[in-house]
């Protein structure tokens, strides 16, 4: 496996922790994480040096990928410094909300900017990006941004940046959704008497389960969802609670619709 270049990651919070571990498992050859917390200290050792600011990054250090995972809002105060890089790096921005054409007036409108929204299951590795390149991105630098991304899951690229609206709210927020799932389930299996403990470890692990065999399966999800649910059965019974009146579809559908219009209504 070919080691990975020099990276600069700019935060290093949770989904930039993250990638960080994703490119060390990937033979990443030295990185630099500008992050003024304390917390960020963590992170160094094995070729990553940890700094606090722009300010003190070593004059030598020249890398070929940006990663940007700062807040949204701190973004346009720390990020127009970075323009230096402009003309050799790749811009990587995870920035929810921040369009391309925004990261390009903060940076220099030459920057070569891939775009990306993964999530939170990237600190396992098993998160899903989808990312869309600019104009400015080489062949080369398009192959390091899936090499970096890919590194924490799966990457699927596309070409209209209108797409990662949507996107952010069905991947970038679906975990939270899988995650309300769960507590649900936990508070159900409690209600009828279960006792907390073993409810929250049946909540789990179906959800986990379920997911394995999902990722195992060649099958449709509504294959999968039929096979379990024999007819006049239990399963039948509860489905038919939450799809009564088309109750749980129409809400979810709602739900992403008003996900999808905040993340527009995020950009700029």
């Amino acid at each position: 496996m070919t080691a990975l270049p020099p990276v600069l990651l700019v935060g290093g919070g949770r989904m930039g922790s993250a990638m960080l571990a994703g490119w060390r498992e990937r033979g990443l050859a030295s990185a630099i994480v500008v992050d003024p917390s304390a917390e960020a200290g963590r992170l160094a050792g094995s070729g990553v040096v940890v700094v606090p600011s722009f300010g003190v990054i070593p004059a030598g250090f020249t890398p070929e990928a940006v990663v940007l995972a700062v807040k949204p809002q701190a973004a346009l105060e720390a990020l127009p410094a970075y323009g230096r890089f402009a003309g050799r790096a790749v811009f990587i921005s995870i920035m929810a909300g921040k369009t391309m054409r925004s990261v390009g007036h903060m940076l220099g409108t030459k920057a070569a900017i891939i775009r990306a929204m993964p999530n939170t299951p990237a600190a396992v590795r098993q998160g899903f990006t989808v990312a869309v390149a600019g104009a400015h991105v080489s062949p080369p630098q398009r192959a390091l941004g899936e090499a970096l991304l890919g590194a924490i899951g799966e990457l699927a690229w596309v070409e209209d940046e209108a797409l990662l609206d949507p996107v952010t709210a069905i991947s970038g927020g679906g975990p939270a959704y899988v995650f309300l799932l769960t507590e649900l389930m936990e508070q159900a299996a409690v209600e009828q008497g279960i006792p907390p403990a073993l409810a929250r470890a049946m909540a789990r692990q179906t959800v986990i389960g379920s997911g394995a065999l999902l990722a195992a399966s060649s099958e449709d999800a509504a294959d999968l969802r039929v096979a379990v649910t024999s007819p006049k059965g239990t399963t039948e019974q509860a489905l038919a609670v939450l799809r009564a009146g088309h109750a749980w579809p129409e809400f979810f559908s709602k739900a992403i619709e008003a996900a999808t219009q905040r993340s527009r209504e995020l950009s700029d």
